[in-house]
């Protein structure tokens, strides 16, 4: 048998676009082009915010004082909040039909996110998915986020999951470079950005959808049946 981990952003909540839209309309106001916006908004995806906040400073340092890099972060963050709390965070198509299956099927699931766990913690719970999952790793508990193994090798230990009987379902590069690099095995449904070479090698599946990635983890279901019974 095998077992599951999700990342949460840009595959269970449709959050990576909608935290986007916010700092496009934040950053306008202090005059910030909004191609480059969105292409550092594009470099952060799939790390901390330690890691975010090097990415974003490095981009903006050069037309904007650190207090007011900090102040549209703040005031993005603070937009998003607005918005989306309380459950208003959109799922992503297909997420309640995977982690029936799942649990219907036995197979354990857990989440490994970048986000602080308290985050994590209550957006899942808010969206009314907290029970299907065994536990939760965030960002913060670790010194180095995506591309590094360390979260998901955490996760595997803490959820008591093998990482060569692990899936590991990521929609971003920075994800499926952790989870490939962890051993575990990768399925890629891209969000933003579409998958090149480098994620076509590294993942054991690109999948168009959630419904397509269910779909291959029956197979494998159905192979692993198989070959209990030779």
């Amino acid at each position: 048998m095998f077992n599951v981990i999700f990342d949460m952003d840009g595959v269970i909540f449709d959050s990576e676009r909608t935290l986007l839209d916010c700092w496009l309309e934040i950053s306008a106001s202090y005059g910030l082009d909004g191609v480059l916006v969105r292409n550092t908004y594009i470099q952060c995806i799939g790390t901390n915010r330690n890691q975010s906040t090097e990415i974003i400073t490095n981009a903006f340092r050069h037309v904007l004082t650190a207090e007011k890099i900090s102040s549209i972060w703040d005031e993005s963050a603070a937009l998003y909040r607005r918005r989306y709390s309380d459950g208003n965070l959109p799922v992503k198509p297909g997420v309640k039909e995977i982690l029936e299956y799942l649990k219907e099927s036995g197979v354990p699931a857990g989440v490994a996110s970048s986000t602080r766990l308290q985050t994590v913690e209550r957006e899942i719970r808010n969206a009314g998915l907290y029970d299907y999952f065994v536990g939760f790793i965030g960002g913060d508990a670790v010194k180095i986020s995506k591309p590094n193994p360390e979260i998901y090798l955490l996760a595997c230990r803490e959820f008591g999951f093998e990482p060569g009987e692990t899936f590991a379902v990521e929609d971003s590069f920075n994800g499926v470079r952790s989870a490939h690099a962890a051993g575990m095995r990768p399925i890629m449904v891209p969000d933003m950005i579409p998958a090149d070479a480098e994620m076509e090698a590294l993942s054991e599946v690109v999948c168009k959808d959630l419904a397509e990635a269910m779909a291959y983890l029956k197979r494998q279901e159905s192979i692993a049946a198989s070959d209990k019974t030779v």
